[in-house]
């Protein structure tokens, strides 16, 4: 099949039933829980990850892809008839991924043209920027300019996030147990947004329903917005906060679920909204 395809990673957190609809090629990064290594998406799913984490005392590690699962990607896209691979991944100021995706495109240059973006996000801000430049390939963009797309919307991109628990941050060595447990007495419950490739603290707030409160107004506060998404983390309250932004959107809403390789961090029942601003 001719065309431009999409190739991502799996912290884009996009529903496997869109990227298959469009073509997009998941390269799994890896996870690893003490001695047992997995494979994203083919070892462990979204369920069984937090399953595992309930029952962790440490947090898990997540590996970049090495340079050979991008290749045999761009392979893939090569032996299907493809004209050309984009290759949009998660922020490389978070992870070696994109240089992985680049050494693959430098060892294919005589297969197939492989151009690599970065995304300067993460979840479904990397999912999102992935599914518009699919639909732009498929629709018969020549390869730079889906390129030009891919980063036009990499610019535009805001996403904010809302954690439920602090439990991770301790883990993880970001804040001491003190404060931990001082936060979680207070019900704190902090807002980050991903800001220059990087996930920051934009602030906090007292309750769960204030934090996803502010998440709707950061939607609504931006008035007309392109590409509106929600991912959770195994959050039990996530149709309601969909149902919350149904008048503020009038497109579809993708409701993607925070995986491993994001959710090492985010910890269970985070939410959080993604979308582009106007140009």
């Amino acid at each position: 099949m001719a065309g431009i395809r999409v190739v991502t990673d799996s912290s884009c957190d996009l529903p496997q039933g869109l990227a298959d609809e469009l073509g997009i090629r998941i390269v799994p990064l890896t996870i690893r829980f003490g001695g047992d290594e997995l494979v994203d998406r083919r070892d462990l799913t979204a369920s069984e990850f937090w399953r595992r984490c309930a029952a962790s005392p440490v947090l898990p590690e997540t590996a970049a892809p090495a340079p050979g699962q991008f290749e045999e990607a761009y392979r893939a896209a090569a032996a299907e008839g493809a004209d050309g691979v984009v290759a949009i991944c998660l922020s490389g100021a978070l992870s070696a991924t994109l240089q992985a995706a680049d050494a693959a495109g430098r060892a294919v240059a005589d297969v197939i043209p492989v151009r690599t973006v970065d995304s300067r996000s993460v979840t479904m801000g990397l999912g999102m920027i992935a599914v518009e430049a699919a639909r732009r390939g498929r629709d018969g963009a020549a390869l730079d300019e889906v390129v030009a797309v891919a980063g036009d919307l990499a610019a535009r991109t805001r996403v904010y996030g809302a954690l439920d628990t602090l439990e991770n941050l301790k883990k993880g060595g970001r804040i001491g147990s003190a404060q931990a447990l001082l936060g979680s007495l207070l019900s704190i419950k902090p807002i980050i947004e991903v800001r220059d490739g990087k996930v920051e603290p934009e602030g906090k707030q007292r309750t769960r329903t204030r934090a996803l409160a502010y998440l709707a107004d950061k939607v609504r506060s931006q008035g007309k917005v392109e590409n509106l998404a929600v991912m959770h983390a195994d959050a039990p309250d996530v149709d309601e906060f969909v149902a919350s932004l149904r008048p503020l959107y009038a497109g579809e809403i993708v409701v993607g679920d925070i995986g491993p390789v994001i959710g090492t961090h985010s910890g269970p029942g985070a939410m959080g909204v993604v979308f582009q601003v106007p140009a």
